[in-house]
């Protein structure tokens, strides 16, 4: 895919250099920027409207805080500090996996216990990153936690690329089983549906979506654009389908406008933290219509 990447870098480049797109195309980071923007934005709104359904705002809050630990792990074993998939989709594909099977265990209700979760993957990722800190550039830990669009790869695309086309994948035949199971989990079991099977694929598929996206959005923020952008859309739509494309289209536009502004302007802001404030933006929006126009003040899916 190299070979691609680099095809589109020196077209857009080119364009920028003869006038006919933005002079920040001149750069191939920001390019490189932009194409994560196009496989996250369209993915995470659709997957975050199923994570709103089912009220696990929290678990991908879990699962970043538990990527920092990965990090620091892949480091302590001598992996590559700018690009430790092994490490953080090992350490979280295991936490997401425990939590949930602890989740059916417990009588504890799942916010308490997905929060004695975050909280432990907190602790545990901060102590070992200030540990390993030593070791490693400084800016690759604000990259990890915060996004960046510097220190995007060839590499961080191709693992993007590849894990958005397999969550699409899977969670395109499984959106109306994970649908039923949210709503009515009786009737879904009724209906030949494997409730707990199909729990454990999307929490997989949650898991895998928030490391792969970790170096564009971060980890402290990649659990706000699964969320925001559904949110927004539950704000005026009513039908299913309307929330599920609405929710897209504010995380497309939220990905590709956060990624160019602080290009396009020279500001010292990371990718995901204006990725994010335009999604809120686009949020405080849609609750100001929901407020005054009042055909929305009823909108619910």
């Amino acid at each position: 895919m190299s070979g691609v990447y680099e095809a589109i870098r020196m077209y857009l480049m080119n364009m920028a250099f003869e006038g006919k797109m933005p002079l920040s195309f001149q750069y191939g980071f920001v390019i490189n920027a932009l194409l994560c923007a196009f496989f996250i934005g369209p993915v995470l709104g659709g997957v975050g409207t199923m994570v709103v359904t089912k009220r696990m705002a929290f678990f991908s809050q879990a699962i970043g805080n538990a990527a920092m630990t990965g990090v620091a792990i892949g480091v302590l074993l001598g992996e590559s500090y700018t690009e430790p998939y092994v490490s953080m989709f090992g350490f979280c594909v295991l936490f997401g996996l425990v939590l949930n099977y602890t989740k059916g265990r417990t009588r504890i209700s799942s916010d308490t216990l997905i929060g004695v979760f975050l909280s432990i993957s907190l602790a545990v990722g901060a102590s070992l990153l200030l540990f390993v800190s030593a070791k490693v550039n400084t800016h690759i830990l604000e990259a990890v936690l915060f996004g960046s669009v510097l220190t995007v790869s060839d590499t961080d695309m191709n693992v993007l690329l590849v894990t958005t086309l397999a969550v699409v994948a899977i969670a395109i035949p499984l959106f109306n089983p994970l649908l039923l199971a949210s709503f009515n989990p009786q009737l879904a079991d009724v209906r030949g549906v494997k409730v707990q099977l199909v729990e454990y694929v999307f929490v997989l598929l949650i898991t895998l979506l928030t490391v792969a996206c970790l170096k564009i959005v971060g980890a402290v923020l990649v659990e706000a654009l699964l969320l925001i952008p559904a949110a927004a859309a539950r704000n005026l739509i009513r039908s299913m389908k309307g929330f599920v494309f609405l929710s897209i289209a504010i995380s497309t536009v939220s990905c590709i406008v956060g990624v160019m502004i602080p290009m396009q302007f020279d500001l010292p802001v990371p990718s995901g933290g204006a990725i994010i404030m335009v999604a809120a933006s686009i949020f405080i929006l849609t609750t100001i219509i929901r407020i005054v126009v009042p055909r929305f003040r009823e909108a619910q899916v």
